[in-house]
Order: structure tokens, then C-alpha cells, then sequence
């Protein structure tokens, strides 16, 4: 079994650059299917995700190939519906290939996609929104299959609640299909304008950006673009949290503050100092202060506090004076690395969606498994501010969505190998 070694206690120096955001590489991947000419994305991090979505776009027929630092897309003649079941296995983003090969192929067949066991992530509202548009939805065990007699048109469709994913999904499909589509309660998150970007500069018609209502105006053409991802926000907070457990000075370079900005917030609430510029942000922490606890947190959907940060908030907490709680409205099970809190000797308590932290713990090194992607980051995070060695077990994880983890904070002064 891979580990990673983390010795704690020593402080961060220097300046770290997000890559481009794993959660907008991958919908963007997808998309590229549903283009006329070829697309070229700038700086996408060799992610195993990454690879999954390579193998997967080559399965269904398109070529696609990594050109240096950058991805580069061709279109094919006839593409195929049929998405392996390994790879929808291997990552939850699997299901981004709804839209696009529904419209190109006339059919896909998807086994329910893996990734993070985070508890129950339906695909109903994905699905309820392409069969508004005029797909046959069948439902066979582990798998769905969708099909069309002819063009999808548009629709006026409510999600039920902001998906990020179904609002990816239907504004592929939207783009499409025949007329007007509005999305109502659509997600507002930066990957979702990332992916707009993405569209309109390939030829689509969106507007709406920012607010919960989209409008596509569908059937037009649409050809290839070269285009950069977003920075990744979450990266970028999770080098913050590491700053924060471990102690220094850092700066965060070429990614708006903006993006995080809720979780440098809550970082200056626990007695971080935090200067921002329009593109970076430098942080400053001294080991010897203890943190502040006290903090009452709750993970929603954009602009609220991200889901994929609360572990790395709790992982700050750990050690901060005084009770904290953190509460995540989107899953159910984003607390599985309290486990190996409570080895590390955090005294947590995670009930469902609840994560109860009683702060002021001093931690150890521990042999500790990472559960899940943002799991394991909160784990290592955690380390970084512990006594003694942690191993971490099953890493893989973390590949998921950071290329080197280990590799970039190591930079900044820690000692992991």
C-alpha cells in the first residue's frame, strides 16, 4: 500500500500557484465532445481523474491526447454510446457524458458512476431535466441508458435544487437542442461560469451568468476554442489550510482571492493574516499563537461556505481554543476523515452531517487512511501541525484532484515523503 510521511511542526515559506481546477477540467473534457472543431484546454493538471476522463473520451471514439501542459480535443465522425463500466466506476464525473453523447450518438448507456463515497448523489435531477428536453430514460439496475427519435428541444426547467452537475449536464444539452431553455434555481458556482465561458467561445448563446436563471438559445453550431480552466479554488484553500495548521508565510498566486473568499474569511476569524491583491493572497500565521475555535461553519452551495472545504476547516480547528462545529447541507457523509482526527488525538464527534470539535487538542503523529479526496488533503493537513510522524495510507485518493500534494507543500518547507 502507497503511504505518504508527514513530520509535523515545521512552518511554510514561500509562494504557491494553483493548477486548473480539477472540477472544471473534467466537464470541460466533456464538453469538448459536443464540438465542431478542435479544442485545446491550457494547464490541466495530470490528475488520475484527468486520466480516467483521457481513457474515457478515447473509449466513446474521440481523440483526445495531452499536448505538453495543455489537452488537446479533435472531433470524430461517430462517437459511441457506451461508457465503460470501469471507468464510470473510477470517478463520479462520469456522468458529464449524459449530455454530450446523447446529443452526438443518439444514445449513451452509463453505469452509476464512483468517486468520494460521500453518501447518496442522485443523477435524478440530471435525468428529469434531458427527459423534459425529449429523452427516453430507461433505469436497468446499475446503469441508465437515454436515448432520442430526433433533436432535443428546449424547455423551461426548474432544478429542484442548485446541482452544480445537472446544471453542467442540461446547459450542454441546451446548447443542442432546438430553442429556448431557461434553467431555473441553476447553480451559481465559478465552474459553472468557467464551463459558460467555455460554450459561448465555442459558438453557444448563454446569458444569465451569475444569477440562478440561464437562458441557451440552442441549435447554433458550435466549433473548438482554446481555453484555460479557472484556477482551482479548492487547491488554493488547501494550501491555505496548511499554512494555517503549520505555521509561516505564504503567498497564493494567480487565483482571485475571490474564489476562496469564504474560506480565507473564516481563516482570518481563527487569527491567520491575510493580505489579498487581485490575484493572490499571502498569509501569515505564527506557530506559537494558538488558533481561535469558537467557530460555528455551515457548507452550502455558492456563495456560501464550499463543501469540499469543510474537512480542511475541521483540520485547522483541531487545535484552536475552544468548541467548534461544522454542519454540511450537500452530504451526508463528508466527515469520514474523523476517524483519523480522533487517532491524531483531536477530540471530534461526527454525527451524519455534523462534525462537533472540541479544539485545544495536541496532536500526534498517527497511522491514519485517507477515506476520500478532500478527506485525505484535510488529513495531511492536519499533520502538518501535529508532534511527531503521521503516515497516511492510501493516498490515491488525493490524486484524485491534486497532481503533487505532497510535492507542492514539501516546496514550501514541510517535511513529507
Amino acid at each position: 500500500m502507497q503511504t505518504i510521511t508527514i513530520h509535523g511542526r515545521q512552518p511554510l515559506h514561500g509562494s504557491i500557484r494553483p493548477a486548473a481546477a480539477k472540477n472544471s477540467a473534467l466537464p470541460l473534457l466533456a464538453a469538448s465532445l459536443l464540438c465542431g472543431g478542435p479544442c485545446r484546454l491550457r494547464g490541466v493538471p495530470a490528475l488520475a481523474d484527468v486520466d480516467t476522463s483521457l481513457a474515457l473520451l478515447q473509449a466513446v471514439g474521440a481523440d483526445a491526447q495531452r499536448c505538453g501542459a495543455d489537452i488537446c480535443t479533435r472531433p470524430a465522425d461517430a462517437l459511441c454510446g457506451e461508457i465503460p463500466d470501469y471507468l464510470a466506476g473510477a470517478m463520479r464525473s462520469s456522468v458529464f457524458y449524459l449530455a454530450p453523447l446523447l446529443c452526438r450518438a443518439g444514445y449513451v448507456r452509463l453505469p452509476l458512476p464512483g468517486g468520494c463515497r460521500l453518501g447518496p448523489r442522485p443523477v435524478d435531477i440530471h435525468l428529469a431535466g434531458l427527459a423534459s428536453m425529449g429523452a427516453e430514460v430507461e433505469l436497468e439496475g446499475i446503469a441508465v441508458t437515454l436515448r432520442r427519435k430526433g433533436p432535443l428541444h428546449g424547455v423551461d426547467f426548474t432544478l429542484r435544487l442548485p446541482s452544480v452537475g445537472a446544471t453542467m449536464t442540461l446547459l450542454m444539452a441546451a446548447c443542442c437542442a432546438q430553442g429556448r431553455t431557461v434553467l431555473r434555481g441553476a447553480a451559481r458556482e465559478p465552474e459553472i461560469g468557467d464551463m459558460i465561458a467555455f460554450l459561448c467561445a465555442c459558438g453557444a448563446d448563454i446569458s444569465g451568468y451569475g444569477t440562478s436563471i440561464l437562458t441557451v438559445q440552442g441549435g447554433r453550431p458550435l466549433g473548438g476554442a482554446v481555453h484555460a480552466p479557472l484556477p482551482d479554488r479548492i487547491a488554493a484553500a488547501t494550501y491555505a489550510a496548511a499554512l494555517a495548521a503549520a505555521g509561516g508565510d505564504i503567498r497564493i498566486t494567480g487565483c482571485n482571492p475571490a474564489l476562496y473568499g469564504a474560506f480565507l474569511q473564516f481563516l482570518a476569524q481563527t487569527g491567520v493574516q491575510i493580505e489579498n491583491g487581485p490575484d493572490w493572497a499571502g498569509l501569515a500565521r505564527n506557530p506559537a499563537v494558538p488558533l481561535r475555535g469558537g467557530v460555528q461553519l455551515c457548507a452550502d452551495a455558492w456563495p456560501a461556505f464550499a463543501t469540499d472545504t469543510a474537512p480542511l476547516a475541521a483540520a485547522v480547528l483541531l487545535a484552536a481554543e475552544g468548541k467548534s462545529e461544522i454542519f454540511d447541507r450537500l452530504f451526508p457523509n463528508r466527515f469520514a476523515c474523523a476517524a483519523g482526527f480522533a487517532a491524531m488525538g483531536a477530540e471530534v464527534t461526527a454525527k451524519g452531517r455534523r462534525l462537533m470539535i472540541a479544539g485545544g487538542s495536541r496532536l500526534r503523529g498517527a497511522a491514519v487512511t485517507a477515506p476520500d479526496l478532500r478527506g485525505g488533503a484535510a488529513l495531511l493537513v492536519a499533520a502538518l501541525g501535529a508532534d511527531g510522524t503521521t503516515t497516511l495510507r492510501d493516498p490515491g485518493h488525493i490524486r484524485r484532484g491534486y497532481a503533487d500534494l505532497p510535492g507542492e507543500i514539501r516546496r514550501l518547507g514541510a517535511e513529507i515523503g
